[in-house]
């Protein structure tokens, strides 16, 4: 069933991963679905446009006919005809901490989802399978907390200065040593936000004449920056060395367009987690790669912080290599230490030019000090630092949960995306219909999933995707396993034929990463 590489030494165990062929009629189908919607939606815009149907969609004003029109492209029509016959499974209000369970506003729309009014009534302890509270420090009682708060009555909340001019504290030295210490790096810098952490730095390490080689799935907060960088972009096929390397040979061979040059750096741009896969970058086999071809690699630890690696230093640790074999080494505070912003960890010499020509940190305000201080509080809790073993006992029962969800949904018969231990678990929806239809019928039986659909994925790969968190316990996996299981027969789900394919269409030669000596 399962993908297994331990390719020449390179992987210290088994790396399991699989993504099943979607079943012929299902895509097919899925297809029709969409037509159908699509010849829908020409036949709605025909009755509005002459007045039949109420337009209560954004729509060019007579005095501005003559321009340039503002909405014609196919994602408004999108909008209007597909997005919004199932809107209702987006921006749920919540209105307590994103815990294991949480509270949430029941609102009801009388006009098929244009507007929404809230009732006044709260649903109480839905399951939370969405939020990404890997190690469960989205808290508002315990030790974080109470270190946050006191934190917030000696400081206040806002530092109303960027880190270059007033708003430099000695909370933020703290946790940026603190950072480095637990990274296994020189230096570390934060900022106070995750997606400027990215798309405001690569524009700082890379320009015109350089190029990135950028996995086709990376995040937008990647791409974005990508393409601000002014840098030459290429797109390797997701997780795969054969596709990489043939890029970068092609880089060294050939140079620059049109003047043949050496590009002047070729960065590789990869994620730890993949949050829509759920797939584990093959790290070993990129920094063999990198070596090889003399390239750098900037890694996007989002999601694998704290959720991957005995201790949870993320998809380094995950794989017993070397923090210094990565140059770049990017994460966020957002998710397992249940905070805001990010961070950028490397070579003193790399932290220090950015700390002048990144973007982010010169013109950017501070991080919030109660926010720096959460940081602190749970990453210590990691680090068994706090002289408890909660931390630990977190990382390794996010794991635990991890393996045993993944487990019961694919017995169960789901397709199933993605590493075995990767806590972000997508299970495959396909048809437009069951979008909309499995987070309704989810949220009846009391548990809040996270639906997506295009753009955010390929259009006829839709997906339910949950995200596991030590805060769950195996009762509550189990309630919510059970009520999985159920809504899969309601909505015939259960497409599996447990006949995966690998990703990469070879195997592994042990001679192709064959390190090269200066």
């Amino acid at each position: 069933i399962h993908h297994i590489v331990q390719n020449g030494g390179l992987y210290k165990k088994p790396f399991n991963e699989a993504f099943e062929e979607t079943p012929m009629l299902v895509a097919v189908l899925t297809y029709v679905g969409y037509g159908v919607l699509t010849l829908f939606g020409y036949l709605r815009d025909f009755l509005r446009q002459w007045k039949i149907e109420k337009c209560q969609n954004a729509t060019e004003r007579e005095e501005q006919k003559d321009f340039v029109p503002l909405y014609q492209d196919f994602e408004n029509f999108y909008n209007r005809n597909l997005y919004m016959r199932i809107r209702d499974s987006w921006n749920r209000p919540i209105c307590s901490v994103p815990g294991a369970k949480v509270d949430m506003m029941e609102r009801v729309s009388h006009d098929y989802n244009w507007t929404f009014t809230y009732t006044g009534r709260v649903i109480k302890d839905v399951i939370n399978m969405g939020s990404y509270n890997y190690l469960g420090f989205a808290q508002n009682t315990g030790a974080c907390q109470e270190a946050a708060a006191k934190v917030l009555s000696q400081y206040g909340v806002g530092v109303c200065s960027t880190r270059q001019e007033m708003g430099n504290l000695d909370k933020h030295e703290e946790l940026e040593k603190l950072v480095a210490r637990f990274l296994g790096v020189e230096s570390a810098m934060a900022y106070g936000m995750g997606f400027a952490t990215n798309s405001m730095n690569i524009p700082a390490l890379v320009g015109k004449g350089c190029l990135i080689l950028s996995d086709e799935l990376n995040h937008a907060s990647l791409v974005l920056g990508a393409r601000l960088s002014g840098a030459t972009i290429r797109v390797f096929k997701h997780n795969n060395m054969q596709s990489l390397e043939k890029l970068l040979k092609d880089a060294i061979v050939h140079g620059q367009p049109r003047t043949r040059r050496p590009w002047k750096k070729i960065l590789i741009l990869v994620e730890g987690i993949y949050s829509m896969e759920g797939s584990i970058v093959r790290l070993p086999e990129v920094i063999a790669l990198k070596k090889k071809y003399k390239s750098y690699l900037y890694l996007d630890e989002a999601h694998s912080i704290g959720a991957l690696g005995p201790s949870g230093r993320g998809v380094v640790e995950y794989f017993g290599l070397n923090p210094e074999d990565v140059d770049v080494m990017m994460g966020t505070f957002t998710k397992s230490f249940g905070a805001a912003g990010g961070y950028i960890g490397g070579k003193k010499e790399l932290i220090d030019y950015l700390r002048i020509h990144s973007h982010s940190a010169v013109y950017a305000t501070s991080l919030s000090p109660p926010v720096v201080q959460q940081i602190i509080t749970s990453m210590k809790c990691i680090m068994g630092e706090d002289g408890t073993t909660l931390g630990k006992a977190r990382v390794q029962q996010l794991a635990e949960n991890t393996r045993y969800f993944r487990r019961r949904l694919k017995e169960m018969g789901f397709i199933i995306y993605g590493n075995e231990d990767s806590p972000v678990v997508p299970l495959m929806l396909y048809m437009p219909a069951k979008i909309g239809a499995f987070g309704r019928e989810m949220l009846k039986r009391n548990i809040g999933v996270v639906v997506v659909g295009f753009p955010a994925t390929p259009i006829i790969e839709s997906r339910a995707r949950f995200c596991l968190s030590a805060a769950h316990t195996k009762e509550i996996l189990d309630t919510a396993l059970k009520e999985i299981n159920e809504v899969g027969d309601l909505l015939q789900l259960k497409y599996s034929r447990h006949r995966l394919v690998p990703l990469l269409d070879r195997p592994f030669d042990e001679t192709t990463y064959e390190e090269t000596e200066d």
